[in-house]
């Protein structure tokens, strides 16, 4: 069931995070949709710029719609990762997400605040969400790339100002995380005096974590004992995103981990079996392994559990898949 991620959002806000995960094919996708129904998790599909283009928007919706439909169980949100000004508007148009996040934080706070209170507009005129982003992180994420030096944290005072002017739904904060599987040389650690603040000059609003993925070095170990030169990737400690959660981080963006799983099996594979050509193996293997790693993300989320309350929070409300 397609749900709005507002609904998620109500039901989830300082008790626990909702996990956003981003796929780009039906692996990913069945590999996403049992894990969360193992560990009956509600979660968000995320979509990025970047996976639009990889194959085709309507290949990926396809795919969602007919996941949709193989498991039935299965309560969801569909939001488009680090979109642009007119990626969002596509999005908008195009009558199946759930929610859409407009980037403006490479640009000065006003012009970000105009850019996403137009997103914000044409959204809610759809009755779909809005997430922003202030505050730089750092790292890389396909179109976005900030080095440590340039990237700085969100102030409270500056998000408080921005959610009353922009009209945004949720706010993606920079904290401390950073994208990709390197993150930063200085170490790795959520600010939470700077979560602190903003939650108490924002009081109830959900807030968002992006580069959130913990990079397993067990993953990391295997991958460069196959072949990989990943030297040097670490992430975000897991154990800290229940905290985060109880202080109004709603939904945890986790990409890289996943990547990372895909490309340890993969290179495990075909080390091992070096005559093997059939990558549906391989890929079988692949939707088994990514299924355990969500089980596992939704435990530290605290969202394992919690699809039954979340249901009931839903039930004889519109959701998207009536509409879509």
């Amino acid at each position: 069931m397609i749900v709005t991620t507002k609904q998620l959002f109500e039901v989830a806000y300082g008790k626990f995070a909702i996990g956003a995960y981003n796929i780009n094919n039906a692996e990913q996708t069945m590999g996403l949709f049992r894990g969360n129904l193992d560990s009956q998790a509600p979660f968000i599909i995320q979509i990025s710029k970047g996976a639009r283009d990889y194959t085709d928007k309507r290949l990926l919706e396809g795919i969602i719609r007919a996941a949709d439909e193989i498991f039935p169980d299965a309560i969801f949100a569909v939001h488009l990762d680090h979109g642009d000004e007119a990626t969002c508007y596509d999005c908008i148009e195009s009558g199946f997400y759930s929610s859409v996040m407009i980037d403006g934080s490479e640009h000065a706070i006003e012009e970000n605040i105009a850019v996403t209170k137009r997103v914000v507009e044409a959204a809610h005129a759809k009755g779909i969400s809005v997430e922003a982003e202030l505050g730089k992180l750092g790292g890389v994420e396909e179109h976005v790339q900030v080095d440590e030096g340039s990237a700085f944290l969100t102030d409270p005072e500056d998000a408080e100002r921005f959610v009353k002017e922009s009209g945004c739904d949720s706010l993606a904060c920079a904290i401390g995380t950073s994208h990709g599987a390197f993150k930063f040389s200085s170490g790795q650690g959520i600010h939470f005096d700077v979560l602190d603040e903003i939650k108490e000059r924002l009081p109830g609003f959900p807030l968002v974590m992006h580069g959130s993925s913990s990079v397993p070095q067990e993953e990391v170990e295997r991958i460069n004992a196959a072949g990989g030169q990943l030297k040097g990737a670490k992430g975000v400690d897991p154990n800290q995103y229940l905290p985060a959660a109880k202080r109004g981080v709603t939904k945890i963006n986790i990409d890289t981990d996943g990547r990372l799983v895909w490309t340890r099996v993969h290179r495990e594979y075909f080390r091992d079996k070096p005559e093997a050509f059939d990558f549906r193996k391989p890929g079988i293997i692949f939707q088994d392994e990514y299924a355990k790693f969500i089980a596992s993300r939704n435990e530290l989320l605290g969202s394992a559990d919690q699809l039954d309350a979340v249901r009931k929070a839903v039930q004889g409300g519109c959701c998207k898949c009536c509409c879509a």
